[in-house]
């Protein structure tokens, strides 16, 4: 396409194979965005297939609406309820690539942002994930972000607020944001502390939405389709693991997560015995506690 259009670009097609050879390595610079994107392999990061989501309020709609004005946001609710699949939904529905970063205490800025490596023709920037994210247009999540640093957390203010841009400042550049790009940040409110906590400043950047468990006929109907286990049994895991989600702060730090339900029913479909299935992944995960196991063991055998 290039050659027959731009024929200056790649010179005589007879002539001087030097000349040619040059002529051919100039051209390598002049690309689509499509290819452009395709080989900083950005494609990677697309949703191929539509990921199950079963919306149990407005947030679909809402978070449609909160990334057309491109506004950051903050998904809250507590572990294994489906904050992560819900990202991933809203990204293949919006056809836009999702670059996710788990974060952890040990995450540095030039994690997110880049830094310079070394190769064998000296040194190279390397672009972070928000830095790519920010450059192509895709949503970047930062799943459980009060588990980095704040020093760390403070790299996207420039990037949630009017001004849209990346500061790289080991590199002396300044990367304004495409205008496809987000910022989505997860986190469970039930394990926030003094110390682990966001900045009032980073908060205030953030619309915000609030996750929880889904009511008993929902939550099943998620346990069964994930699990591939039959919907009666499904109904018995939501028991089992509304149970054990009353004992939060009696003895259990956090409740059975509904990810942890499909794990027992993905076993007993399988074809393992459900209260085996039931202690294997709901039971002993959870705690070590000799009177909270049997507190659940009790549970399971009312169910199974």
């Amino acid at each position: 396409m290039y050659e027959d259009a731009n024929p200056r670009v790649y010179g005589p097609r007879r002539g001087n194979p030097t000349m040619r050879r040059n002529a051919m390595a100039d051209a390598q610079a002049i690309r689509s965005p499509a290819q452009h994107t395709q080989e900083l392999g950005l494609d990677q990061y697309r949703i191929q297939q539509e990921p199950y989501y079963r919306s149990v309020a407005d947030e679909v709609e809402l978070y449609e609406a909160a990334y057309s004005v491109r506004m950051p946001m903050m998904l809250k609710g507590p572990t294994g309820c489906g904050k992560t699949r819900f990202v991933e939904y809203m990204a293949w529905r919006l056809g836009k690539p999702l670059i996710t970063v788990a974060c952890n205490e040990d995450m540095t800025a030039s994690d997110l942002v880049g830094r310079f490596l070394l190769d064998a023709n000296g040194t190279r920037w390397q672009d972070g994930p928000l830095a790519v994210a920010a450059r192509h247009g895709a949503i970047c999540y930062l799943d459980e972000v009060v588990e980095a640093r704040q020093d760390t957390t403070v790299v996207i203010h420039p990037l949630t607020d009017a001004r849209r841009v990346l500061p790289l400042e080991k590199k002396g550049e300044i990367i304004e944001a495409h205008p496809d790009f987000q910022v989505v940040i997860s986190y469970n409110p039930g394990y926030q502390s003094l110390m682990k906590d966001l900045k009032q400043s980073t908060k205030q950047r953030f619309g915000a939405l609030d996750f929880d468990y889904p009511e008993h006929d929902i939550e099943a109907e998620i346990v069964a389709h994930e699990s591939g286990v039959n919907l009666e049994a499904a109904k018995n895991l939501v028991h089992i693991g509304e149970r054990a989600r009353n004992l939060k702060g009696h003895g259990l730090d956090e409740g059975l997560s509904t990810r942890m339900l499909i794990y027992a029913g993905s076993l007993i479909a399988s074809g393992i015995d459900p209260r085996a299935a039931c202690r294997v992944a709901l039971v002993r995960p959870i705690t070590d506690d000799p009177d909270m196991r049997d507190a659940l063991d009790s549970a399971v055998t009312t169910y199974f």
